[in-house]
Formats: structure tokens, sequence, C-alpha cells
């Protein structure tokens, strides 16, 4: 089931009710509970947005963006970062956050900083990030977790399908 729904989500235009009812089945099945030292591994990483119930353009796949979340919970720390894909992805829109486990499955978001990130050069990166007064609590369910897929679900409802993208390394993507 989770291949099926991996192999779906690499498509160019999945169909929105076939993802829906395998995501309901992996929903179903799967035993989250964020409180184990594996699952918080699991979590831990760069994720890729590959589908989103949302109808907001930010939060839609989309050929010519890169639409990623960075999860580091073993620091308290997660950026959501929006770049064109490589060769030009030196540069994109973050938003960086504090993150805090609630298991069994949420994970509370409270955003703290907003900008552009530019390239890094050696040890120094560019990067113009304002503070942000959040006037609204933010969280995510995970409704389901592996090594390569997370399924959850945000305060609004909204579902979101990401995998994981083992090329690319939290610590280097953080400001």
């Amino acid at each position: 089931m989770e291949n099926e729904l991996l192999a779906a989500l690499q498509g160019s235009k999945p169909n929105r009710q076939r993802l829906e009812a395998l995501i309901a089945e992996l929903e179903a099945s799967a035993d989250i509970d964020l409180a184990v030292e594996h699952q918080q591994e699991q979590l831990e990483g760069v994720w890729e947005l590959r589908w989103s119930s949302s109808n907001q353009p930010y939060l839609q796949v989309q050929p010519w963006l890169e639409n990623l979340q960075v999860l580091m919970p073993s620091q308290g720390r997660g950026m959501n970062l929006l770049r064109l894909p490589p060769p030009l992805a030196a540069a994109g829109v973050a938003v960086e956050a504090e993150l805090q486990i609630e298991p069994p499955q949420r994970v509370q978001v409270c955003f703290r900083r907003g900008g552009l990130l530019g390239p890094q050069l050696g040890s120094w990166r560019a990067k113009l990030l304002t503070g942000i007064q959040q006037s609204f609590p933010a969280w995510l369910d995970i409704t389901a977790l592996s090594d390569e897929l997370r399924i959850c679900r945000g305060q609004n409802g909204t579902l979101f399908a990401l995998c994981k993208r083992h090329d690319l390394e939290a610590k280097t993507l953080m400001p």
C-alpha cells in the first residue's frame, strides 16, 4: 500500500480520489506514537511536499518549485522552504519555526522568522529574515510515518503527503 502511494505521488498529475483512498488505508493501519525514539528519528530530515488537499498556491505541488519542509525535532527546530529546483536552488523563501512534539502524534509549530535565504558561500550564508508574530496556534498531526513517507494533517484539516529527501541534509538547509 505504501509503495503504491509512493508511486502515485511521483506522477505529474496524481488522481485525487485514488490518493485519498490510499492515504485513508495507510492512516487506518498506522501506529503513530512520537514518544517512541524510532519514530522521532524517522521524522527528522528533509521532506518534499508531493500532494496537498489545499487550494492555497504555496501548498500546491508545482513542477518548477521545490516545496520542502526541514524537520529537526531533536533540536526543536523546523523550516518551510520554497525554492527553484537545482541548479537554481541557491536561494529561496523560508519560514523558520520552533517545534515541540506532543505524543502521540502532534507536532506543535510556532513560526518565528521568515524571509529570503541566499546561497551558501563557505561558512557564510546570505539571509534576510524578519520576526513573525504568530497570532494562531499551528500544528501537524502525523497520521502515517515511515523512512520514505509522511502523511499529516494541519490545524485547518489540510491533508499533506510528503516524501523524504535523502539527498538533502537538514543541517545544511537550516540557517
